[in-house]
């Protein structure tokens, strides 16, 4: 696992190194450059010493704080509609105004949704087969917290974390009769929430279209090609990049990935992609080879949120999906966003630390079926 462990800590350092370089190089111009990037070291050490501390800790020892997570985590998603405490933006209320920063509950809402479904997971093991544990007390314990990040509104953040949520309960054994009846309802209902929401509608079109609504919804992912195009193989050089003067929206958080393609190009870019599978690799790896149950689903849940994440944002700046707002893992602007991603990785090393060598998740005899977590494991 040492090597494991070694590669997972070098990509997400690498990648982090890579947003502070690319943050002040997209908002040089700009007065507030530096305060910035200050800004996101700030997030940035307070982030590494959550994961060190979480990387020290014994992972097993937090799944009495699962439940109690999740129960802060619904005050605070429902403080964001209070008004002197929840802060609205463009029409959307996901932030909590505190003195000199504000923070975004629906990021601290990914680590405990994990955390808690994990520890659900492992708690009724034996029972996932059944409607009450696989399905209705699942959508009872974790539905109000999606329900709330819905409301912001954040589909995608909702979207997000019921897939998540969805890999890890698979993992977990819950019936596939089960999943699927629940994901067919969740998809209609989004479909049916994006109908009836005509900004929504607007950005699906437009990515439908991209070149018909490029000075309308398209303009964001219209620009971003461009500027991913303009920088070829090599990029036009860190700091000379022009679709950042105002011409690619939001491109210090959701499309910095645009700014990096201009500026360091075509290369670069593929580094970053690279990065974020050798990351889901290592995840993947550290979940096969965890000591119980709890470590399993707490790694697969991590190792999913990170690559699934890391695929919207790229799918969305390269125009592969619809607008979505999720910011690039570890390198787009945002301190609660990379505060709860580092906190994510650390835990992701706990289970690392914890792991029996040689050991892994035993394969199911019928590929249709999820695997059995609870072969060869012990609390």
């Amino acid at each position: 696992m040492r090597t494991t462990v070694t590669l997972l800590s070098f990509c997400v350092a690498a990648l982090m190194a890579l947003g502070l370089v690319m943050l002040y190089s997209a908002k040089m111009t700009a007065a507030n450059a530096a305060h910035l990037l200050m800004l996101q070291s700030l997030w940035a050490g307070v982030g590494l010493v959550a994961g060190g501390v979480l990387a020290a800790l014994d992972y097993r020892q937090l799944r009495r704080l699962a439940w109690p997570l999740l129960g802060l985590t619904l005050v605070l998603l429902a403080l964001v509609f209070v008004p002197g405490i929840g802060k609205a933006a463009g029409g959307a209320h996901r932030w909590i105004k505190l003195p000199g920063f504000q923070v975004q509950p629906s990021e601290l809402a990914k680590l405990a949704l994990i955390l808690a479904a994990a520890a659900y997971g492992e708690r009724f093991a034996r029972q996932l087969g059944t409607f009450k544990h696989g399905l209705f007390l699942p959508a009872v314990l974790f539905g109000p917290v999606l329900a709330l990040i819905f409301v912001e509104p954040d589909r995608g953040a909702t979207i997000l974390l019921a897939a998540v949520l969805a890999v890890m309960f698979l993992v977990a054994g819950v019936r596939w009769r089960y999943f699927i009846g629940a994901a067919l309802a969740g998809g209609a209902f989004i479909v049916f929430s994006v109908l009836n929401d005509p900004l929504r509608m607007r950005r699906v079109f437009a990515w439908l279209d991209v070149e018909a609504n490029k000075s309308g919804a398209g303009y964001q992912p219209y620009q971003s090609m461009i500027a991913i195009g303009s920088g070829g193989w090599l990029g036009v050089g860190l700091g000379n990049g022009m679709q950042k003067l105002g011409y690619v929206p939001e491109h210090h958080t959701d499309f910095i990935l645009a700014v990096i393609g201009e500026e360091l190009g075509l290369i670069a870019t593929l580094g970053v992609l690279l990065g974020f599978i050798l990351i889901v690799a290592c995840g993947t790896l550290i979940a096969l080879r965890a000591r119980d149950t709890f470590g399993l689903l707490l790694a697969t849940g991590i190792t999913f949120l990170i690559g699934c994440q890391a695929f919207i944002n790229i799918g969305v700046v390269t125009n592969v999906l619809p607008n979505k707002g999720l910011a690039l893992p570890f390198i787009s602007y945002g301190g609660s966003s990379l505060v709860v991603m580092l906190s994510a990785v650390g835990l992701l090393i706990s289970v690392a630390r914890h792991a029996r060598e040689g050991e892994s998740l035993p394969l199911p005899a019928n590929p249709l079926e999820p695997a059995n977590p609870f072969a060869a494991r012990t609390v």
